[in-house]
């Protein structure tokens, strides 16, 4: 895919939504960082089904140690692999008090540092809590990327490194919400909707759908 093809494509995404951000709900890094945390293997609505009771109890790393491993599992229990993410967000609370005075670093190797903590949520607390331009990688993201030729990759850093490369400064900020978004809405996964896709006729796709 040429330049110019990702330009418009950028444009048409921003345009259609000049500001978008992530559908988890948090108000605070500290909230952010523990919803993307929960949030892996997860949807995002069944993780804010669990923080909208957890947060207004406990949203500061000495609330949720408060709790402790047994207090943390009975608010979020509903959410895939619960057991070991509460054993992690304890470990990272406690590391984020003793270590970083209560507060979520904005270096990618101290974030990385913390319990339960990997690349692509580094990423999006970086992008989305500090307004870095990192991109983070997802399933979606790693599907788009690679069913329009965007920026195809074998993996998702593979994706991530050429998304970094190709994409222009002034969209970086934003892309990772867009492509994350027109996956998980548009370009889904067993049928993607090309028929209401409002950049079709730029994605090098093969097998388009009418839907």
């Amino acid at each position: 895919m040429n330049k110019a093809k990702r330009v418009e494509i950028l444009t048409r995404l921003r345009n259609e939504n000049p500001h978008p951000t992530t559908e988890l709900n948090y108000s605070n890094p500290f909230e952010l960082l523990i919803a993307v945390i929960l949030s892996a293997q997860a949807t995002d609505k069944g993780v804010n089904k669990a923080t909208d009771k957890l947060f207004p109890v406990a949203n500061t790393p000495q609330a949720i140690l408060n709790l402790g491993v047994d207090g943390l599992k009975e608010y979020i229990k509903t959410i895939g692999l619960f057991n070991s993410k509460a054993e992690n967000i304890i470990k990272t609370c406690r590391d984020l008090i003793e270590k970083h005075n209560g507060e979520v670093p904005e270096d990618r190797d101290a974030l990385e540092a913390l319990a339960g903590v990997g690349r692509k949520t580094a990423n999006v607390v970086m992008n989305t809590a500090f307004g870095h331009p990192t991109i983070a990688v997802d399933t979606h993201i790693f599907r788009v990327s690679n069913r329009t030729n965007f920026a195809p990759g074998k993996n998702v850093v593979q994706v991530e490194e050429k998304l970094l490369k190709v994409v222009p400064d002034e969209f970086k900020v934003d892309v990772h919400h867009w492509l994350i978004l027109h996956g998980r809405y548009t370009c889904v996964a067993r049928k993607p909707r090309c028929g209401s896709c409002i950049i079709e006729d730029l994605c090098e796709f093969k097998e388009k759908t009418d839907m």
